[in-house]
């Protein structure tokens, strides 16, 4: 049903947890499936001082492809200058995680939709 590296990120997911004073936080949710999630990002600059994602964390209540997704996006996302990680998207992380059921695909959505939000808010504190 799930891709072995569907199953990895599920199993041993690299970016769970909170980061404390983060820079931004975006939360998204699902009424219908009932999955939650949280990405916070903490903002740095790169040694050309464009601002960068230097760290995402991820909280995710749900399903495995949810949990799956929203790791998988940390790993796209950390690196990447701001306006690099405002053009994430579901289909990004479909294709760095691999097949998933067409009724979970959703849950990359949500992944792609948390992290904007978290941008959103990092740039709604900086005005």
């Amino acid at each position: 049903m799930y891709s072995e590296k569907v199953m990895d990120h599920f199993r041993n997911p690299r970016h769970a947890g909170e980061i404390a004073d983060a820079d931004g936080i975006g939360k998204v949710g699902n009424a219908i499936c009932g999955d939650l999630m949280w990405v916070y990002i903490k903002v740095g600059k790169n040694k050309d001082g464009k601002e960068i994602l230097k760290d995402v964390k991820v909280k995710t209540f749900g399903c495995v492809a949810a949990i799956s997704s929203s790791d998988v996006l940390c790993d796209l996302a950390i690196g990447k200058t701001i306006d690099e990680a405002k053009q994430i998207t579901n289909q990004d992380v479909l294709s760095s995680i691999g097949d998933m059921p067409s009724q979970k695909r959703h849950c990359s959505v949500l992944a792609a939709s948390a992290l904007h939000k978290a941008i959103q808010d990092y740039e709604a504190k900086k005005k």
